[in-house]
């Protein structure tokens, strides 16, 4: 019985050598392993043989059996992998520039709008010598609303402005929550360096509200802080009307008005003449013929103070730029949600050759 399981493993062999698909190797195997294979209908002559013989010819069954499963697994791989290389060659495609693309024909990508405001407004701020600072976008209470002068009772902690992460407290005793301005990275970086100092900070932020034309909840605002010695309000002003004004190309009109934030005092709203409606009232302005754009003020002693700074010593203004109204007055933009929408229609209207 051991020649003939010996036997069979080399008809075996052959056979398997000659096929060419999964469904014949599948086959060979259940002639071979099968509940009626070959393998089995040689071991039924097991029952004439002495306890010695099948003490011998057991091993060997078992031995025979797993080379052919280990030659079947081989085989099944081989084919498998020459079926993938025939396809790969069958639907070759040339990714250099040079075979993909004709000349004269190419697509050309572009920026997003908001982008390219970004990347304006950061220029226009580095040539005045600010920084262009980042930083994460989950922070936890300390630096979104401690370090800021916004004290546990304050609305802005509420569920309908923040989104809230449910994990555990950081090593601080600190609640982690997606940011909801870019001034967290106020506070690092006055922890980070010591006056006097100058910097902005573009980014993403984050707010659960209600969207329409003018609101989103994901959006994006440009932070921006000096801080120094005998700073005043007339330094926050030359420096916001010098930075709209290579923005736009233009003298554009805009009005400072009384406003509340905990981290400024005194604080104002900085607003600009709507851009879409020319003053005369749309949606965007909710007909008021302005756009708030611009909140800021002189940079409150307590956020001074979380940042390591001497309030009697330094003093300085910090201010709030949303990038979003900012590109929808530059472009005439009527709707917020169009800025987040992911229409390439929309997107190729600000391509940059």
């Amino acid at each position: 019985m051991i020649e003939q399981l010996e036997s069979l493993f080399d008809s075996f062999e052959k056979s398997l050598q000659v096929l060419e698909t999964q469904a014949d190797v599948l086959n060979l195997k259940s002639d071979y392993l099968g509940k009626k294979g070959k393998v089995s209908e040689i071991l039924k002559g097991l029952k004439d043989a002495t306890p010695e013989q099948r003490k011998e010819i057991g091993p060997k069954a078992n031995e025979i059996k797993d080379k052919i499963q280990l030659e079947m697994t081989k085989k099944l791989q081989e084919i498998e992998m020459k079926e993938i290389n025939e396809k790969l060659a069958q639907n070759k495609i040339d990714i250099t520039f040079k075979n993909s693309i004709k000349v004269g024909a190419q697509k050309h990508g572009g920026f997003h709008p908001r982008t390219l405001i970004r990347q304006e407004i950061e220029d226009i701020f580095l040539s005045m010598g600010f920084e262009v600072l980042d930083g994460p976008h989950v922070e936890n209470e300390f630096y979104n609303f401690e370090a800021l002068n916004i004290p546990g009772d304050h609305p802005a902690r509420d569920m309908q402005d923040t989104f809230w992460f449910k994990d555990e407290k950081s090593e601080e005793g600190k609640k982690h929550l997606l940011r909801t301005h870019t001034s967290t990275v106020q506070v690092h970086g006055m922890l980070s360096r010591k006056p006097p100092f100058r910097f902005i900070a573009p980014g993403t932020v984050f707010r659960c509200e209600r969207t329409d034309a003018s609101h989103e909840m994901v959006f994006q605002q440009l932070e921006g802080m000096m801080v120094g010695k005998d700073i005043s309000v007339g330094n926050l002003i030359y420096f916001m009307k010098v930075a709209l004004k290579e923005i736009f190309k233009r003298d554009v009109e805009v009005r400072l008005r009384p406003g509340f934030f905990p981290f400024v005092e005194p604080g104002f709203e900085l607003d600009i003449k709507c851009q879409v409606c020319s003053g005369k009232g749309c949606s965007v302005c909710k007909q008021t013929g302005w756009v708030e754009l611009l909140p800021c003020g002189m940079v409150h002693p307590n956020v001074l103070k979380a940042g390591g700074i001497d309030p009697e010593e330094y003093n300085g203004f910090a201010f709030g730029l949303g990038l979003d109204r900012l590109v929808m007055m530059k472009y005439g933009i009527d709707d917020i949600r169009h800025l987040q929408s992911g229409d390439l229609r929309f997107n190729e209207q600000f391509k940059t050759y």
